[in-house]
């Protein structure tokens, strides 16, 4: 048998270097029947990075069981063949030999070997358990230090489950596979582009042999549903629309109809993680909770098999899924008591996620508990909590460098500029506010248009934010005009259409901008202009679906309504703003939200005080 260790270049597709949180979601299967298992070959694929070029960068270490060779062929043409893989040919020999799991410390020392000595950023290894018949594949980033990090089987193909002709199937398999690490890496336009046109290959093929009635069998049925469902996961998280990613529910839920939890509790948890996970997506982009209470039920469901005692590090991760859910429904519901549940739900993930033994998986959980906590702060008169939030995103920052893991990098240093903008809020001067913008400005580094623009369009509007609190304390009608520069941007790219809920924050956020101008300037112009910004708001911040958000809204309603009011000689506008703080205090109260109550009681009473002055 031929031994081969492959070195390939690709041109234009690059890796980040490091896997990102929800890859733990993807199929996580046990191969059934898996004989005693004697492995004595390994190939590694590597993708160089020339000194001169961004290329990227990964390893596979493949694992072989005795046969004749062809799948580790079938590997080599797949591989090639995402974004137009050249494979050089040298040797490299493994011996191992063990029953189950036996094998992989000798599997984990080759690997470490090879993204040790020739720098790689992410190992995908695989193992051939019986020849023609079982696939395995498992992924794992490269830790600070440079070797391995911990390994995670992802993706396990059976033959007999498969249909007949287990090569016919496996080939498309593999490339779907890869796709899906590489897909959410992907760091600039020319890369996204490449990548997203496999994926989507990807999701024509395996969405044929769906279709085809060649895959009959329930079993062979659920593999492949659950094998398209990530595809289509893949792919619709780089689109703006939830319509790939509403199909991968349904591609999971029909899965789930044969994966129950009495006949296969472990694939049954793993597809209830992967609903989850397209749920939670789904519900980030909409405006209310049922597809994030949809994806809570999930999780609660898989933690019921995914226990810390059976499978700890698995616990962890639906822990820290849970979590996500959990603080999004929060930031949509008043009070915080889902808040507070889902800091619980990361506390208990980082009892696994520990420093030492899981730093990037530590470093993510950080940042999430940071998020959380900062939720949680907002809605508090002192800053504790978001004190708190600030030292978790800098501890996170210290696993997770723009150099290997430049995506997370910029997602915290996001994070970091948010919590620092609400202490620069609360704080008199500008120093956090500054700290926050010079984040925001490190993020945007990486969280470009062009690549992402869904992430580019949060951060610009909350360095909007932060760049009006500045033009306030300062003065400066300058900070401003470049915070309402900023908003229109971004309202390009978030439109009601594709992002209702975080298209209000925009113009909510804009008409904050635009009354801060309008007191600065005489007539009443800008405050028109806030107003109606502020009305576009509201069309998708309803009391029913977010009543913190309407509540702030109306209350920021009133400050430009008053602002035209106090301009003009009549009280109509300023009735106007009256019924619009009255709203918000039908939403804010004494006890749960404390500083909001008291602000805008202050603003009704000046209101009330000017149009007592004029009747």
């Amino acid at each position: 048998m031929n031994i081969f260790e492959w070195v390939a270049s690709v041109g234009g597709v690059v890796l980040a270097g490091i896997l990102v949180a929800w890859l733990t979601g993807l199929l996580n299967r046990i191969v059934p029947g898996a004989a005693r298992c004697k492995l004595a070959i390994a190939n590694f694929v590597r993708i160089e990075r020339p000194a001169s070029d961004d290329r990227f960068r990964f390893v596979v270490c493949w694992l072989e069981g005795d046969g004749d060779g062809r799948d580790t062929e079938i590997v080599a043409k797949a591989f090639r063949e995402v974004s137009g893989v050249k494979l050089v040919r040298s040797a490299r020999i493994v011996k191992a030999e063990g029953a189950g799991d036996d094998w992989r410390p000798a599997m984990r020392e080759q690997a470490n070997a090879i993204l040790r000595d020739r720098r790689g950023d992410l190992a995908i290894v695989g193992a051939v358990e019986r020849p023609g018949e079982n696939l395995s594949l498992w992924f794992a980033p490269r830790d600070g230090d440079g070797t391995l990090g911990r390994m995670e089987q992802q993706f396990a193909l059976n033959g007999a489950m498969l249909g007949e002709d287990f090569r016919k199937t496996l080939h498309d398999q593999i490339v779907a596979v890869a796709l899906s690490v590489a897909a959410p890496l992907a760091s600039d336009a020319a890369r996204g582009r490449v990548l997203e046109e496999g994926l989507k290959q990807v999701v024509e093929k395996l969405g044929i042999l769906l279709n085809s009635g060649e895959i009959t069998g329930p079993k062979q049925r659920a593999n492949l549903c659950e094998a398209y469902g990530v595809s289509l996961f893949a792919l619709g998280e780089r689109e703006s629309g939830t319509a790939r990613i509403e199909e991968a529910v349904a591609a999971y839920r029909e899965a789930l109809k044969e994966y129950t939890r009495e006949n296969a509790p472990l694939n049954w948890a793993a597809t209830q993680i992967n609903l989850g996970n397209a749920l939670a997506s789904i519900g980030e982009r909409e405006s209310g909770t049922a597809r994030l209470e949809e994806a809570v039920a999930a999780y609660r469901e898989a933690l019921e098999e995914r226990t810390r005692e059976s499978t700890p590090f698995d616990w962890a991760v639906t822990q820290s899924n849970l979590g996500a859910a959990l603080a999004n429904i929060g930031e949509r519901e008043s009070g915080t008591a889902r808040l507070e549940e889902a800091v619980a739900a990361y506390r208990e993930a980082l009892k696994e996620y520990t420093r030492e033994n899981a730093p990037f998986y530590w470093a993510a959980t950080q940042n999430n508990l940071g998020a959380a906590l900062a939720r949680i702060g907002e809605r508090e008169i002192r800053t504790t909590r978001t004190e708190e939030a600030v030292a978790a995103y800098r501890e996170a920052l210290k696993e997770c460098t723009r150099e290997n893991a430049p995506f997370y990098w910029a997602g915290i240093q996001h994070n970091l500029g948010t919590a620092l903008t609400y202490i620069g809020e609360r704080e008199s001067g500008t120093t956090r506010l500054k700290e926050a913008v010079a984040a925001y400005r490190e993020a945007l580094k990486e969280r470009t248009r062009e690549s992402v623009p869904f992430d580019w369009a949060v951060t610009q509007n909350n360095l909007g934010a932060a760049l009006v609190s500045i033009g306030e304390r300062e003065g400066e009608t300058a900070r401003l005009e470049e915070a309402v520069a900023t908003y229109r941007e971004v309202l390009k790219e978030r439109t009601q259409e594709s992002a209702p809920f975080n298209w209000a924050a925009t113009q909510n956020n804009l008409g904050a901008a635009l009354v801060s101008i309008g007191i600065r300037e005489s007539g009443t112009a800008r405050f028109e202009e806030a107003v109606a910004a502020y009305r576009e708001a509201l069309k998708e911040y309803t009391r029913a679906n977010a009543p913190i958000n309407w509540a702030g809204t109306q209350n920021n309603l009133g400050n430009a309504l008053t602002g035209i009011g106090e301009r003009e000689s009549g009280i109509a506008h300023l009735e106007e703003a009256a019924t619009a703080y009255n709203n918000a205090l039908t939403i804010y109260d004494p006890a749960r939200t404390p500083v909001y109550w008291e602000g805008v009681r202050n603003n009704l009473e000046k209101v009330r005080a000017i149009i007592r002055r004029r009747t």
